[in-house]
């Protein structure tokens, strides 16, 4: 049995519906030169064996977040999540990451979606501070006691993980 399909320009066509369909294709193709970029992030929500939660302060943009940041080529998300760990924070998660949510970002366009992972009893490699020198601030605290310029999205995320408020689904 044959399981191909034909092609859309497949030669039973007459000359004028193939013109048709490559003029389709064409612009198809070309519309998604100019379409934003699908934007894939990550963010952990990082908790240690005292129930704190972990957050970093960067140099150039206000407030104290979750730590986190891009997917990069080849790696899959939980990987990015550990990656950016290690280097926003020095975390060293060694236990498993739980999938908690898949947000729509408001912010950065269109087209963003932020995964959020939550880990328990982190730990932080003492040997490290961060290994980017924009990460000003960083550390471990309370969630009934957060930092006064904690950003809106970082306390209503916390605040979702922890099941004090219901899941939003955009950032």
């Amino acid at each position: 049995m044959n399981t191909s399909r034909p092609s859309d320009l497949a030669p039973r066509h007459g000359l004028l519906r193939r013109l048709q369909l490559f003029a389709g294709n064409v612009l198809a193709t070309g519309s998604d030169l100019f379409r934003p970029r699908l934007s894939l992030g990550v963010r952990l929500a990082a908790f240690d064996d005292r129930g704190r939660v972990f957050l970093v302060k960067h140099s150039y943009v206000p407030g104290f977040y979750l730590p986190g940041g891009g997917v990069e080529l080849h790696e899959t998300v939980a990987e990015a999540a550990r990656r950016e760990a290690g280097e926003e924070g020095g975390l060293v998660v060694s236990g498993p990451l739980t999938l908690f949510g898949i947000y729509r970002g408001e912010k950065a366009g269109r087209r963003d979606h932020v995964v959020l992972f939550v880990a328990r009893n982190v730990a932080r490699d003492p040997g490290i501070k961060s290994g980017y020198p924009e990460i000003i601030d960083a550390g471990f605290h309370s969630p009934d006691d957060l930092p006064p310029d904690t950003t809106a999205a970082t306390r209503r995320r916390i605040s979702e993980v922890l099941g004090r408020t219901e899941i939003t689904g955009t950032w």
